[in-house]
């Protein structure tokens, strides 16, 4: 599976969220910097072509949905993230989002009781 550029990701995050859309319903979700209708069409094509959405024709228009899962794609690159990043450490991982305070100590405690109940 390959990994998609930021603007795809964006388009792909979409797409997951509502399941199948037209193109110019993709353009109503994206918040900030909207590209042009005929930059995100290729986009989407692009994404068509990397196998990571299909179609359904409906004339000359076409309505997209995802082929490849949230999940997959995540589980393929958190994976390559982490080696990257924080040297294939999940606790790395984590104490980074705890020292950025992107993470609560509640939160944290529901990680470590998800850990307890695993083994």
């Amino acid at each position: 599976m390959e990994k998609l550029t930021n603007k795809e990701e964006e388009i792909m995050k979409i797409l997951w969220r509502l399941k199948k859309a037209f193109v110019k319903e993709i353009m109503e979700e994206i918040s900030a910097h909207k590209p042009h209708y005929n930059t995100l069409s290729t986009i989407v094509r692009n994404l068509e072509e990397k196998n990571f959405v299909g179609f359904t024709a409906y004339g000359k228009t076409h309505q997209y949905h995802p082929i490849v899962s949230k999940e997959s794609y995540y589980k393929a690159y958190v994976n390559e993230d982490m080696v990257g990043y924080f040297d294939n450490s999940y606790k790395n991982l984590v104490s980074f989002f705890a020292k950025e305070e992107k993470i609560s100590v509640e939160e944290l405690k529901e990680i470590i009781s998800l850990i307890e109940n695993n083994k």
